[in-house]
């Protein structure tokens, strides 16, 4: 008897042990990430995907520079409109050095207001949105 009730504590402890690791994960649908941003309806591409050199520059936005280049920080104006609309001013770019480029090259982060990430390496022509 004494046995039988070891390996039912045992299993109900496992249970709950079980059920707690699940709970604080959310559940198995909470800690994926949609392929596109709702916001943008881009697509996603995580930080680590990306050329060093944006790691880098994305250290720099979170620390607020020093800058390499004059013009980053500028107002970024999103005239291709690929981006959500905001007013003026929301959108700032930051260039990511291309190595072996002997100018600015074409890869860009642009930031918004709110924190959220944009990454292009064809100058505008196309983004995604950064997820870290």
């Amino acid at each position: 008897m004494r046995t039988r009730q070891r390996s039912l504590v045992g299993l109900l402890l496992a249970l709950v042990m079980a059920s707690v690791v699940w709970w604080t994960q959310g559940g198995p649908a909470a800690t994926e990430r949609p392929d596109t941003d709702p916001a943008s309806g881009l697509p996603f591409v995580l930080l680590a995907q990306l050329p060093p050199e944006a790691a880098e520059t994305v250290e720099l936005i979170d620390a607020g520079g020093p800058f390499p280049e004059d013009e980053d920080g500028g107002t970024f104006g999103n005239r291709e409109d690929l981006l959500p609309d905001r007013q003026m001013g929301y959108y700032a770019e930051y260039t990511v050095p291309t190595p072996g480029s002997q100018d600015r090259g074409a890869r860009r982060i642009v930031a918004g207001d709110e924190g959220e990430l944009y990454w292009t390496e064809d100058h505008y022509r196309s983004f995604e949105r950064i997820a870290r």
